[in-house]
């Protein structure tokens, strides 16, 4: 047995909650690879059980939990910090999810991430391009998942370009084939409706251009297999092998009727929708060949929470590159954010702030505070936040962007927080505390210079805040002074006490 099957600390997991499957993988890291230790994956079908109103057939939702403490349970021997979960399209339609996603995170025994399909579609890139020997060309990326299709085009890791298209093989099969039936006409029109979805994409993929192409996940390899059974490829995916593939599926009549080589039971109900996808990538992206990879998400999801493990988020690249990109004033960011990591440093305990969560959230938010104004002085808290929660940030969620746009867009005037997705109090409480600390890094560096912010020292109890500064300072910094007690008020009016003393 390799030894390190007995070293459960060293174990990472990652959990893709699709459209049309739940994944879980669990691999260990040696240092130079990683190397698959278990693997789960169960057919829930989230997509087919997302009803009009936006919200799932409990019979669905009742198969997707029950999965969940599945996974929980073999998730038991692997530390919190080293697991990661996502949601996908499905989830992210999902009208009011606050509630579900509660259920099901307590059902996983992890918290689950929302993420945007852009970050869906830079996560798939890094999962095949981890997987695949170095190149020095560009690659392009497909995936075709239940609810969605993403494509992402990159030299080694960096992408240059990820895009989400609203087309499944899950949604494309319910809407295009009524009642199962496989028709000319029915291909004919999923294909038209998917190349209609790419043509705002493809122009820009065509003129980047790549050397190789890659397919993932169940789609592309359940089709790859159907076409080396029945000899229609010597491996890959071809147009002509697609075409020799929608003629069987048209001569079965129905989707219940095909028994084609090579076809796994589970993949026949969403098999049409599939086909007719790539039907159409291959006519709108001019392919000869797509090759394929086993690797997908679930392994980008690895690989990226692998890098934060090793100090190399790509979170802060982003971060970095918001700051570059809206000309932030980098001096003064330097600065809030060293007070706002000294007053937490001081008061994590006392106000249940985890480390490194709290500490990520504090100094990202203190690096980017000032963003919106490059739009404009008046309300440029409100613009700065804008920008955040509707960006594309390579690395963050959803619900890191909410968080992040609230601490900017709280950090000065009076404190509204919006747009928590409908998380319970206590984290409402917490996004609270925190723009408290970062309110009073940037009064108390009004002045713009180091010279001028004196040592702190902070207590914190329940929702009281006090502050000690030195003595005599804050007669010789009226301006701070007032800026204080307007800073008392306004938190406050939020539920949260502020004292301060020399």
């Amino acid at each position: 047995m390799p030894a390190f099957m007995n070293e459960p600390e060293e174990l990472l997991a990652a959990v893709d909650l699709g459209s049309n499957s739940f994944h879980l993988k669990v691999a260990h890291w040696d240092g130079a690879s990683l190397h698959q230790v278990d693997r789960l994956r169960e057919r829930v079908r989230l997509a087919a059980g997302l009803q009009e109103d936006g919200q799932l057939k409990s019979k669905v939702a009742q198969r997707a939990l029950e999965c969940l403490e599945r996974f929980g349970q073999r998730l038991k021997s692997v530390p919190n910090s080293k697991v990661r979960a996502v949601g996908t399209n499905t989830l992210r339609q999902l009208r009011d999810g606050g509630d579900f996603l509660r259920t099901a995170a307590k059902a996983l025994g992890h918290s689950i991430e929302i993420i945007s399909g852009h970050e869906e579609a830079r996560l798939v890139y890094l999962g095949v391009q981890s997987d695949l020997p170095y190149s020095p060309g560009r690659r392009l990326v497909l995936d075709i998942g239940g609810g969605s299709t993403e494509c992402a085009l990159g030299e080694s890791f960096e992408v240059l370009r990820g895009d989400s298209l609203y087309m499944g093989c899950v949604s494309y099969t319910l809407k295009h084939f009524p009642n199962g039936e496989l028709k000319d006409g029915h291909f004919d029109r999923a294909v038209t409706a998917a190349a209609l979805e790419l043509q705002p994409v493809a122009r820009h993929f065509l003129d980047l251009g790549w050397d190789e192409a890659f397919g993932s996940s169940g789609t592309v390899l359940a089709v790859e297999n159907i076409l080396l059974e029945n000899q229609w490829s010597e491996g890959g995916l071809h147009l002509k092998g697609l075409k020799k593939l929608r003629r069987a599926m048209v001569e079965c009549g129905r989707v219940d009727c095909l028994n084609l080589p090579g076809l796994q039971a589970d993949r026949r109900p969403v098999l049409a929708g599939g086909v007719a996808i790539l039907l159409a990538l291959f006519q709108s992206l001019k392919f000869k060949k797509l090759q394929t990879s086993k690797a997908a998400l679930r392994e980008g999801l690895l690989y990226d929470l692998l890098g934060r493990m090793r100090h190399e988020d790509v979170r802060d690249r982003t971060i970095q590159s918001f700051g570059r990109r809206f000309r932030v004033d980098a001096a003064q960011a330097s600065r809030v954010e060293r007070t706002a990591l000294h007053i937490l440093k001081q008061v994590e305990k006392d106000w249940e702030l985890p480390d490194p969560e709290s500490r990520l959230y504090l100094s990202w938010a203190a690096r980017l505070h000032e963003i919106g104004l490059s739009v404009a002085y008046t309300g440029y808290h409100r613009h700065g936040a804008y920008l955040v929660q509707h960006s594309h940030m390579p690395g963050f969620s959803k619900e890191n962007q909410m968080v992040l746009a609230n601490l900017i867009q709280n950090h000065r005037r009076r404190i509204e927080l919006q747009e928590l997705n409908g998380r319970s109090e206590g984290r409402r409480q917490y996004v609270l505390r925190l723009c408290a600390l970062l309110r009073l890094a940037v009064r108390l560096n009004r002045t713009r210079t180091p010279l001028d912010v004196p040592r702190v020292d902070c207590k914190a109890k329940g929702p009281h805040l006090k502050l000690k500064l030195p003595e005599g300072w804050l007669e010789s910094h009226p301006l701070t002074q007032e800026d204080l007690i307007l800073e008392a008020e306004r938190l406050a009016a939020a539920g949260l006490e502020l004292r301060f003393q020399a």
